[in-house]
């Protein structure tokens, strides 16, 4: 499937690659297909979740345990029961200022993709444990 996008232009993506998150993302809620598409140099941490209907939306993503060691949280029922605990990735959203020095991660709402069957959602971790806007460069 083509797909065009705002950041890659023109793109060949895989039909079966797509994810669903069938409550969209946090302020994004009527934007339910994306796309993960791999950083090509294998060595950066981060990639982009490319939206499938919406060109211009992009965000990149990254695992926060590569950044975070102690990151850990309890998927709830709910979330296990919908997506399955098997099978399954985390990532973060992060975000790019002009300095990259204050580049941050949002640890407080992850991303937990199903892998086997494509569905996604994004969760709150209700306790104040985690940041919206977590340094990565600070440690």
């Amino acid at each position: 499937m083509l797909l065009q996008t705002k950041h890659f232009g023109q793109i060949e993506i895989d039909e079966e690659k797509i994810l669903t998150f069938e409550d969209g993302l946090l302020g994004f809620e009527d934007i339910k297909k994306y796309v993960v598409i791999e950083n090509t140099d294998k060595e950066v941490p981060f990639n982009w979740l490319q939206s499938v209907d919406e060109p211009e939306l992009t965000f990149v993503i990254t695992n926060p345990f590569l950044f975070n060691k102690e990151y850990e949280f309890n998927i709830n029922d709910a979330i296990i029961n919908e997506l399955e605990k098997e099978n399954i990735l985390v990532y973060s959203i992060a975000v790019v200022p002009d300095d990259i020095k204050n580049m941050t991660i949002n640890l407080k709402a992850p991303i937990i993709v199903n892998t086997k069957d494509r569905r996604a959602k994004q969760m709150i971790i209700e306790n104040n444990k985690y940041s919206l806007k977590y340094k990565i460069f600070e440690k």
